[in-house]
Parts: structure tokens; C-alpha cells; sequence
């Protein structure tokens, strides 16, 4: 028996993926979500939004504008750097409809954006453990509706959760030196 490679296993996992979703899809309130989550969830706007809300907070303020300029240095970072590095194909297909509007990345499907901007913000804006309980279902929510609208595989949103989550940890140091 010849041992299974490491593409036959993510492709093994991206289809699992796709086949406990479609029995989801097409349901009103879940396309209305999940439609919805992702569109708030383009250009890091869900993210910023947060970010911006804690800036109100003259307390929070400078942590959070250093949370949106690292936001905004993972988008260049993911989307202009490690996506052209991996050029793999997204699950977009001619045979699915989407019920509902969706904007069509052109960019890479690996790893996905999204879902490495929400687990940074996660990183960055989860400061404390009650506000980490709030941000962590969001994160992980953002990413299942990438799979879910049919724009990523599963394994994207994996690599998105870990390039986000490194990343975050990253910036959260250099911040936290900044702000001392």
C-alpha cells in the first residue's frame, strides 16, 4: 500500500470540507450569514470597524491604531507576497450559484486572507481573556464562511489561521515595545 502524500491528504481534507458544508448550503439564514460575514470581513473592514471602536477609548487608542497599521501591513504581506508565492486555484466553478452577491478575489486561494486577517485581529485585539470569548468564534466564524461561500478550500483557511495567528504574535511584540 503506497503511503498517502501530503496533497492527497489536504486534498482528502478540502473535500470532507466541501461535502459536510453542502449539506448547509442553500439554507436562507445560513447564505444570509455567512454571505454577509464575509463580504464585512473584505479588506479587513469587520477588523478595522473593531479597532476603530476600541480607538474611542482614549485608553486604548494607540494600541489600537498600531492594531489597524498591522492590519494593514498583513494585507500587504498575505495578499501581495506569500499569495503570488503559492498561485493555487481557487474552488470558484461555473456549475455553483451563488444565491447571494459575492465579490471574486483574483488573488491566490492560498492561504486565505480573510480568514489570516481575522485570526491576527484575534491575536492583536483580544487583549483580554472576555474579549478573546467574543473575537475567537468571529475569527473562526470568518473563516468557515470562505469555505462556505465556495471562494477557499478548508486548507486555505488553515494556513490563513496560522500565517494570521504567527503573524499577530509578531506584531503584538513589536506594538507592545512600541507603546511602553
Amino acid at each position: 500500500m503506497t503511503p498517502p502524500t501530503v496533497g492527497s491528504l489536504v486534498d482528502g481534507l478540502d473535500a470532507w470540507a466541501d461535502r459536510a458544508l453542502e449539506e448547509l448550503r442553500g439554507h436562507r439564514a445560513l447564505d444570509v450569514t455567512f454571505y454577509t460575514l464575509t463580504a464585512l470581513a473584505d479588506h479587513s473592514l469587520l477588523w478595522m470597524l473593531i479597532a476603530a471602536a476600541q480607538a474611542l477609548s482614549s485608553r486604548r487608542r494607540a494600541w489600537a491604531l498600531g492594531t489597524m497599521a498591522a492590519l494593514g501591513a498583513e494585507s500587504v504581506l498575505v495578499n501581495g507576497v506569500i499569495k503570488t508565492a503559492f498561485r493555487r486555484r481557487r474552488p470558484i466553478s461555473p456549475d455553483h450559484e451563488h444565491p447571494l452577491a459575492l465579490r471574486y478575489p483574483r488573488s491566490s486561494s492560498f492561504p486565505s486572507g480573510h480568514t489570516s486577517a481575522a485570526f491576527a485581529a484575534l491575536v492583536l485585539l483580544g487583549r483580554t481573556r472576555r474579549s478573546r470569548l467574543v473575537l475567537a468564534p468571529l475569527a473562526l466564524a470568518v473563516g468557515l464562511s470562505r469555505v462556505y461561500v465556495r471562494i477557499h478550500h478548508a486548507s486555505d483557511v488553515l494556513g490563513g489561521a496560522v500565517v494570521g495567528a504567527v503573524y499577530g504574535t509578531l506584531a503584538r511584540r513589536i506594538l507592545e515595545a512600541i507603546l511602553r
